[in-house]
């Protein structure tokens, strides 16, 4: 039988290329092995955590669509969808939230570091935090273990959650005695896992130091020379392990390149000359995904249909998942 892979992104903005390298590029790869079915949805019930604004959320939601057909995802042999349109997902969803103690849910990264700011700032440890927020695992567990996912390729800062799905589903399975939700894993790409931003922190658009997949190519070159460099004279040798710039570089490239790069690093090559060979490797990567992106925008009734039928799919593989879980907890 081939193996499921899940892979699913927020609305929230258009991709940096710490999302491409992280996300999108490990999720497309593992899409092309014969031996694998991938799935891929928009969560758009995750965004509500934060966006308020109906309208924009189904702007955005269209538009992470189109970025991942941009990248190459095939819609004929892998499924797409919106994860509003799987009920499915939910009734699970508030099963698993009854199998789950708060305990556990207090050590979710995201809650604690909303929790964090607020006793830095002196408020009550859990001002602003809204439910979506603080069962944000729960929910993305019933994402994954409603469609008996294998692996969910992931960034390193989004393990835990795949963890946090597999504990749901252990703790499930040990009480009714049975193997009735399977037990996914998370698949990490190596040096990529996180790309660093131009100020040399995680690549976030919270930090606003990202390097945008669909902005122009002068745009793109704009934001390279924004990174961060020491004063080292430019004919200077600089070690290619210190430099912001090369660690950037170094995530696009295969082994054999990035020691070619190191070597001119080593050999005295300019902070300027380093910008402008990876804003090349960046706009060589990326004119094509683009062109496609703004060609998909012109049309989100296309989109639409496409996610339509992908949830459409997904249903029939939700469908028997949801009775297996429904028949051990005594639900008809």
């Amino acid at each position: 039988m081939k193996k499921v892979s899940l892979t699913g992104i927020k609305p929230t903005a258009q991709p940096h290329i710490g999302n491409w390298l992280g996300m999108h590029r490990p999720s497309l790869e593992l899409a092309a092995d014969p031996s694998v079915s991938a799935y891929y949805f928009v969560a758009d019930y995750h965004a509500l955590t934060t966006i308020r604004d109906p309208a924009e959320l189904r702007r955005l939601t269209i538009d992470v669509a189109a970025v991942w057909l941009a990248f190459g995802l095939d819609p004929a042999r892998t499924l797409v969808y919106r994860q509003s349109d799987v009920p499915e997902v939910f009734e699970l969803s508030w099963i698993l939230a009854c199998f789950s103690p708060k305990g556990f849910m207090n050590k979710a990264h995201a809650y604690k570091a909303a929790r964090d700011v607020n006793v830095a700032k002196g408020d009550d440890e859990d001002a602003g935090v809204n439910m979506g927020l603080y069962t944000y695992p729960i929910l993305m567990a019933a994402d994954i273990l409603i469609v008996d996912a294998d692996v969910v390729p992931v960034g390193q800062d989004q393990v835990q959650h795949v963890e946090m799905a597999r504990d749901m589903a252990q703790r499930f399975n040990h009480t009714y005695g049975a193997e009735v939700l399977k037990l996914p894993t998370a698949l990490v790409r190596g040096e990529s896992g996180v790309v660093p931003g131009v100020d040399g922190r995680k690549m976030s658009k919270s930090y606003g130091n990202t390097l945008p997949c669909f902005s122009t190519a002068k745009q793109l070159r704009k934001a390279v020379m924004r990174i961060e460099t020491d004063s080292t004279p430019p004919e200077a040798p600089k070690d290619p392990e210190s430099s912001l710039v090369y660690k950037i570089h170094r995530a696009l490239l295969t082994k054999e390149r990035a020691e070619d790069l190191a070597a001119e690093y080593r050999s005295g090559i300019s902070w300027g000359a380093a910008k402008q060979l990876l804003a090349e490797d960046l706009e060589a990567l990326l004119a094509e995904p683009r062109a496609k992106y703004d060609e998909l925008m012109r049309d989100p009734s296309a989109i639409e249909d496409i996610l339509d039928d992908g949830a459409r799919r997904v249903r029939g593989i939700a469908a028997p998942v949801l009775a297996r879980v429904r028949a051990a907890v005594g639900v008809r």
